[in-house]
């Protein structure tokens, strides 16, 4: 079908595009722009309460999503005891919930602040909006669809794995519930715009620090009475 083809082919492709393509343009033409440009200065208080649990969410979420991706016959393992299952299937409803709690609060934080407001642009509010958007999918999808853990191994997987050896094949997925299919389609959306916005700082590890040469720090101090 050519909306499936479009949506589930194409797309991605071109979401993978952007993200390499302009990172790199980016980087080499504006690398003082990778940056997260905290607003931490501004306010702290709610940017804990909610940063916490939005990135320890998030993260491990991810790292989940990850291992079953490139590790699958040690993922499929993991699951294959009922009750390895149903622990893992509860850990992530609740990291969702933790991370679908967090975002919400960083977005109510800034709506509540002039001072953050002021410095919030619309990339930044395209991506809170998209960000909670595939969080809360992610979490219905978690809450009504369960078991999750194991048929993404028979869905997501084969389909990412069918799009990265260029041999897509659609039927994988195209049979889902419309809410997995715009979480998994939010995804790419979140590829697409990374380039585009703040997110960019998470690539940018100051291992540099490791080899740089020792910095000499001298002390100049006025001399009483001068």
């Amino acid at each position: 079908m050519f909306v499936d083809d479009v949506l589930f082919i194409a797309f991605p492709y071109v979401a993978v595009v952007l993200l390499v393509v302009v990172s790199l343009y980016r980087y080499y033409t504006d690398r003082f722009s990778y940056s997260s440009f905290s607003s931490q200065f501004l306010e702290g208080k709610a940017l804990f309460w909610g940063s916490v649990p939005w990135h320890y969410g998030i993260l491990i979420i991810l790292l989940a999503h990850v291992v079953a991706l490139l590790w699958p016959s040690g993922w499929s393992d993991l699951i294959a005891d009922p009750t390895r299952l149903l622990v893992l299937e509860m850990i992530g409803l609740s990291l969702a919930l933790a991370a679908l709690l967090g975002l919400t609060l960083l977005l109510l934080r800034r709506l509540r602040s002039a001072r953050i407001m002021a410095v919030t642009s619309t990339m930044d509010w395209v991506l809170l909006i998209v960000l909670l958007t595939q969080v809360a999918l992610g979490f219905w999808v978690a809450l009504f669809y369960r078991w999750g853990s194991d048929w993404y191994m028979f869905t997501a997987v084969p389909w990412l794995t069918s799009l990265a050896t260029f041999s897509p094949e659609t039927t994988y997925v195209t049979s889902l519930p419309w809410v997995v299919k715009l979480h998994m389609l939010s995804g790419f959306v979140i590829a697409a715009i990374f380039p585009f916005t703040r997110l960019v700082h998470i690539v940018t590890v100051p291992i540099t620090y490791l080899w740089r040469p020792y910095q000499v720090v001298i002390w100049n101090r006025r001399s009483g009475g001068g």
